[in-house]
Protein backbone atom coordinates (compact mmCIF):
# COMPACT_ATOMS: atom_id res chain seq x y z
CA UNK A 1 0.00 0.00 0.00
CA UNK A 2 1.52 3.33 -1.00
CA UNK A 3 2.22 5.73 1.84
CA UNK A 4 -0.23 8.36 0.58
CA UNK A 5 -3.05 5.82 0.47
CA UNK A 6 -2.25 4.92 4.07
CA UNK A 7 -2.16 8.54 5.18
CA UNK A 8 -5.33 9.66 3.41
CA UNK A 9 -7.45 6.53 3.86
CA UNK A 10 -6.37 4.45 6.83
CA UNK A 11 -5.42 7.23 9.27
CA UNK A 12 -8.78 9.08 9.10
CA UNK A 13 -10.69 5.80 9.49
CA UNK A 14 -8.51 4.90 12.48
CA UNK A 15 -9.05 8.35 13.98
CA UNK A 16 -12.83 8.10 13.61
CA UNK A 17 -12.80 4.62 15.13
CA UNK A 18 -10.72 5.74 18.13
CA UNK A 19 -12.86 8.84 18.69
CA UNK A 20 -16.06 6.78 18.62
CA UNK A 21 -14.58 4.20 21.02
CA UNK A 22 -13.30 6.91 23.38
CA UNK A 23 -16.63 8.74 23.23
CA UNK A 24 -18.48 5.54 24.08
CA UNK A 25 -16.14 4.71 26.94
CA UNK A 26 -15.45 8.13 28.50
CA UNK A 27 -18.35 10.19 27.15
CA UNK A 28 -18.46 12.91 24.54
CA UNK A 29 -17.48 15.74 26.88
CA UNK A 30 -14.32 14.02 28.16
CA UNK A 31 -13.35 12.93 24.65
CA UNK A 32 -13.63 16.49 23.33
CA UNK A 33 -11.71 17.78 26.37
CA UNK A 34 -8.96 15.24 25.71
CA UNK A 35 -8.68 16.21 22.04
CA UNK A 36 -8.56 19.94 22.85
CA UNK A 37 -6.21 19.33 25.79
CA UNK A 38 -3.69 17.38 23.73
CA UNK A 39 -3.74 20.12 21.10
CA UNK A 40 -3.05 22.84 23.70
CA UNK A 41 -0.34 20.89 25.52
CA UNK A 42 1.19 19.75 22.23
CA UNK A 43 1.30 23.28 20.82
CA UNK A 44 3.06 24.52 23.97
CA UNK A 45 5.62 21.71 23.81
CA UNK A 46 6.25 22.23 20.08
CA UNK A 47 6.75 25.95 20.68
CA UNK A 48 9.21 25.32 23.50
CA UNK A 49 11.23 22.72 21.59
CA UNK A 50 11.06 24.76 18.40
CA UNK A 51 12.57 27.78 20.14
CA UNK A 52 15.31 25.56 21.61
CA UNK A 53 16.06 24.17 18.16
CA UNK A 54 16.13 27.70 16.73
CA UNK A 55 18.68 28.66 19.39
CA UNK A 56 20.80 25.66 18.36
CA UNK A 57 20.59 26.75 14.71
CA UNK A 58 21.72 30.26 15.64
CA UNK A 59 24.57 28.89 17.75
CA UNK A 60 25.76 26.61 14.93
CA UNK A 61 25.61 29.49 12.45
CA UNK A 62 27.48 31.71 14.89
CA UNK A 63 30.27 29.11 15.03
CA UNK A 64 30.40 28.93 11.23
CA UNK A 65 28.85 25.46 11.05
CA UNK A 66 26.03 24.24 8.86
CA UNK A 67 23.02 23.42 11.07
CA UNK A 68 21.71 20.60 8.87
CA UNK A 69 20.69 18.26 11.70
CA UNK A 70 19.02 21.09 13.61
CA UNK A 71 17.05 22.11 10.52
CA UNK A 72 15.92 18.50 10.03
CA UNK A 73 14.84 18.42 13.69
CA UNK A 74 12.91 21.62 13.09
CA UNK A 75 11.09 20.00 10.18
CA UNK A 76 10.12 17.07 12.39
CA UNK A 77 8.87 19.53 15.00
CA UNK A 78 6.79 21.21 12.30
CA UNK A 79 5.24 17.86 11.42
CA UNK A 80 4.67 17.19 15.13
CA UNK A 81 2.82 20.48 15.48
CA UNK A 82 0.58 19.69 12.53
CA UNK A 83 -0.15 16.22 13.91
CA UNK A 84 -0.91 17.54 17.39
CA UNK A 85 -3.32 20.17 16.07
CA UNK A 86 -5.15 17.56 13.99
CA UNK A 87 -8.06 16.20 16.03
CA UNK A 88 -7.58 12.57 16.97
CA UNK A 89 -5.70 10.21 19.22
CA UNK A 90 -3.51 8.39 16.69
CA UNK A 91 -2.09 11.61 15.21
CA UNK A 92 -1.58 12.93 18.75
CA UNK A 93 0.38 9.81 19.69
CA UNK A 94 2.62 10.14 16.62
CA UNK A 95 3.00 13.88 17.25
CA UNK A 96 4.02 13.33 20.87
CA UNK A 97 6.53 10.68 19.72
CA UNK A 98 8.08 13.33 17.48
CA UNK A 99 8.58 15.49 20.58
CA UNK A 100 10.72 12.90 22.36
CA UNK A 101 14.16 14.42 21.82
CA UNK A 102 16.28 11.22 21.79
CA UNK A 103 13.83 9.53 19.41
CA UNK A 104 13.71 12.58 17.14
CA UNK A 105 17.51 12.83 17.05
CA UNK A 106 17.81 9.12 16.29
CA UNK A 107 15.35 9.45 13.39
CA UNK A 108 17.14 12.53 12.06
CA UNK A 109 20.61 11.03 12.36
CA UNK A 110 19.62 7.69 10.81
CA UNK A 111 17.85 9.47 7.95
CA UNK A 112 20.81 11.81 7.54
CA UNK A 113 23.26 8.91 7.48
CA UNK A 114 21.09 6.95 5.05
CA UNK A 115 20.27 9.61 2.49
CA UNK A 116 22.89 12.34 2.80
CA UNK A 117 26.05 10.41 3.66
CA UNK A 118 26.84 7.58 1.26
CA UNK A 119 29.51 4.89 1.56
CA UNK A 120 32.49 5.05 -0.77
CA UNK A 121 34.32 2.14 -2.41
CA UNK A 122 36.72 1.62 0.51
CA UNK A 123 33.83 1.16 2.95
CA UNK A 124 34.14 4.56 4.57
CA UNK A 125 31.56 7.27 4.41
CA UNK A 126 31.71 10.46 2.44
CA UNK A 127 29.20 13.21 1.96
CA UNK A 128 27.42 12.76 -1.34
CA UNK A 129 28.39 15.28 -3.98
CA UNK A 130 31.38 16.62 -2.05
CA UNK A 131 34.82 16.40 -3.61
CA UNK A 132 37.80 17.65 -1.64
CA UNK A 133 40.98 18.77 -3.33
CA UNK A 134 43.29 21.60 -4.26
CA UNK A 135 43.67 23.47 -7.49
CA UNK A 136 46.15 25.80 -9.13
CA UNK A 137 45.65 28.02 -12.14
CA UNK A 138 48.18 27.18 -14.81
CA UNK A 139 47.57 30.23 -17.04
CA UNK A 140 48.75 32.80 -14.43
Amino acid sequence: MPIFAFIFLVVPILEIYLLIKAGGHFGVDWTIAAVVGTAVVGAALVRRQGLATLAQVRQALGQGQTPALEIAEGLILLVAGALLLTPGFFTDAVGFLCLVTPLRRWVVSSWFMRFVVTPNASGGARASGVVEGEFRRLDD
